[in-house]
């Protein structure tokens, strides 16, 4: 379904690229807790019973904001999944956050071999010039739609639309990578 080609765009490319806009950035929540865990739960909103950013990923969403700004790369839409540490990664970095179950975590069982349809379609569905969509959320929904390997904690993947759920990652950034764009 999709086109995992080595990275085709880097450094200012990639910058006028996000610029022009028609890009789905899939940013992994940052960094977490991992002394926490997540409780089964249905209600997302319970941040006691789950595994939430630490002051450092806070940090790290809020200086990924800054770079968005100062590098003028248009955001629009934002879609998160609806756990805390992604909600609040979602409004930290981008502003806004929207719960989507579309794009929600936990990893794909045999017994759902469509579980991740509607964010392989999402990644898939083209973008209007002079904006991106943004999406906070896990890792193991990109694995499973992308292959491996999982992004790390505050890691962006920059995915081009192709239509028809069809889709291509032009790049990887790392949480501390945006400067790099410019260079």
């Amino acid at each position: 379904a999709n086109t995992a080609a080595p990275e085709a765009l880097a450094g200012p490319a990639l910058l006028a690229a996000l610029r022009a806009g028609g890009y789905v950035l899939y940013l992994r929540h940052t960094s977490t807790d991992f002394g926490q865990s997540d409780a089964p739960t249905s209600d997302y909103a319970n941040c006691a019973t789950q595994r939430n950013l630490t002051d450092a990923g806070r940090a790290e969403a809020r200086a990924i904001a800054a770079a968005l700004q100062s590098l003028r790369i248009p955001i629009g839409t934002v879609l998160a999944s609806p756990w805390c540490r992604t909600m609040e990664t979602g409004r930290l970095a981008f502003g806004a956050a929207t719960p989507s179950l579309a794009v929600r975590g936990g990893p794909a069982r045999p017994d759902q071999p469509d579980r991740y349809a509607e964010l392989r379609a999402l990644l898939g569905t083209p973008v209007a010039r002079g904006t991106n969509v943004a999406i906070a959320s896990h890792g193991n929904p990109f694995r499973a739609v992308a292959g491996p390997p999982h992004l790390a904690e505050g890691e962006t993947a920059v995915v081009e639309p192709l239509g028809e759920g069809r889709f291509r990652i032009v790049a990887r950034i790392p949480k501390d990578g945006w400067a790099g764009l410019q260079r």
